[in-house]
C-alpha cells in the first residue's frame, strides 16, 4: 500500500508543471510506477530467485526516480519542501524493499520457499 500512496503523491506534486517539462515529469512518474510494477511482477513468479531479481529491478527504478527528483531540485524546478517529501517517501520505500529482499534471500538460503503454485 505504501507504494500506491507514494505514486499518488508523486503524481499530485509533479503533474501540474509547465509544457517544457511535459517529457521529463512523465519519465519520473513512470520510474515511480516501475517500482511497483517490478515488485508485483516478481511476486507473481513461482521462483524466489526470479522474485528477488525483479525486486532488484525495483531498486534500480528507485535509483532512476531519485535521479529525476534530484535533478528537478538542483535545477530549481521543484521546491525544497517537495524534494524533501519525495525523498523521504523514497527512502522509506527503498528501506522496505531492502528488508524484503533480505528476508527472501534468507528464505532462499534456508530452503524455506515453496516454488510451486498451490494448484500444481
Amino acid at each position: 500500500m505504501m507504494q500506491l500512496t507514494f505514486y499518488i503523491i508523486t503524481c499530485k506534486l509533479l503533474s501540474d508543471y509547465p509544457f517544457e517539462f511535459k517529457k521529463t515529469i512523465p519519465n519520473c512518474i513512470d520510474s515511480n510506477k516501475s517500482i511497483f510494477r517490478n515488485i508485483t511482477e516478481g511476486y507473481s513468479l513461482k521462483s524466489i530467485a526470479e522474485y528477488i531479481r525483479f525486486l532488484d529491478f525495483a531498486l534500480a527504478s528507485i535509483g532512476e526516480y531519485y535521479t529525476c527528483i534530484n535533478s528537478f531540485y538542483k535545477a530549481e524546478q521543484i521546491s525544497a519542501d517537495t524534494f524533501e517529501l519525495l525523498d523521504k517517501l523514497l527512502i522509506k520505500q527503498k528501506n522496505e524493499l531492502i528488508q524484503l529482499i533480505k528476508s527472501l534471500q534468507k528464505k532462499l538460503k534456508n530452503g524455506d520457499w515453496q516454488s510451486t503454485f498451490l494448484n500444481d
